[in-house]
């Protein structure tokens, strides 16, 4: 069975798919892993962080169900767990904007991060990633490019693994920027497989590295604007940091809490 836009087998493919999100989630799970063995990150967190982490962790695990499941030909159960899939990416959405907002409010952004804009650029680059998924559903009967754009809103979701592993702390004033533009990284190992394998670069990966520049940059016009002021303001409307200006790094954090 060959795929009418390309000239390898579908089932190479998959296994490439499989393969290349798999790498993708380790990565992901290892930037955590490592903050919490180094002691810079505590399982003593407000309720919303755990919440966070459940639906984000429970995203990649449903990625990798989906990769696995289509690299051993399992369609029809691939197609099942899809339904789940739509579903929890609207969790994506409602407990990512939240926590980002959360954090906000109770001064917790990241001190490598203004906080005015990373309550921009995180929802942006989370609308993205939805925008991305909803592609590769449309375009599921095209499965070349519903493989490859799956993979292109799991690369817009890379940022906190990569920014986990990176050293952050000396990357400012550019330090969301360069997490998450690692992830080109992934899209480029894409084309280069697509050219090996058939001949040309799959349409698909230039999406991909448009799609995350261009969130990239135009988070960065907005949150430095006075949109972006705007939004910093109604989100610590009400809150000890109301008045305060949202182009200032928050100081770096202390240890964290020892476990109760």
């Amino acid at each position: 069975m060959t795929d009418a836009n390309t000239s390898a087998p579908v089932a190479d493919d998959r296994r490439f798919i499989r393969n290349l999100a798999t790498g993708m989630a380790i990565i992901l799970v290892a930037g955590f892993v490592v903050q919490a063995a180094l002691g810079r990150s505590s399982f003593n967190a407000p309720l919303i962080v755990h919440a966070h982490a459940v639906v984000f962790m429970g995203w990649v695990g449903i990625v990798l169900t989906q990769v696995w499941l289509a690299g051993a030909g399992n369609i029809p159960l691939h197609r099942q767990v899809g339904k789940l899939a739509a579903i929890w990416a609207l969790g994506l959405l409602i407990f990512g904007t939240w926590i980002t907002v959360a954090a906000v409010q109770t001064g917790r952004t990241p001190f490598f991060f203004q906080p005015q804009h990373f309550i921009v650029a995180n929802p942006m680059t989370l609308c993205a990633a939805i925008g991305l998924l909803v592609a590769a559903y449309v375009m599921r009967k095209q499965t070349d490019w519903h493989a490859r754009l799956q993979i292109a809103s799991f690369v817009l979701l890379m940022g906190p693994g990569f920014g986990r592993l990176l050293p952050m702390p000396f990357l400012p004033p550019y330090a969301f920027e360069i997490a998450s533009l690692t992830a080109l990284i992934f899209p480029a190992i894409g084309i280069l497989y697509d050219w090996r394998v058939h001949g040309r670069p799959h349409p698909a990966w230039f999406w991909t590295i448009g799609v995350l520049i261009a969130v990239t940059l135009v988070a960065r016009i907005i949150g430095f604007s006075p949109v972006g002021e705007a939004v910093y303001d109604a989100v610590v409307a009400g809150t000890p940091l109301a008045g305060t200006s949202g182009l200032d790094f928050p100081p770096p954090p202390g240890p964290p809490p020892a476990p109760m």
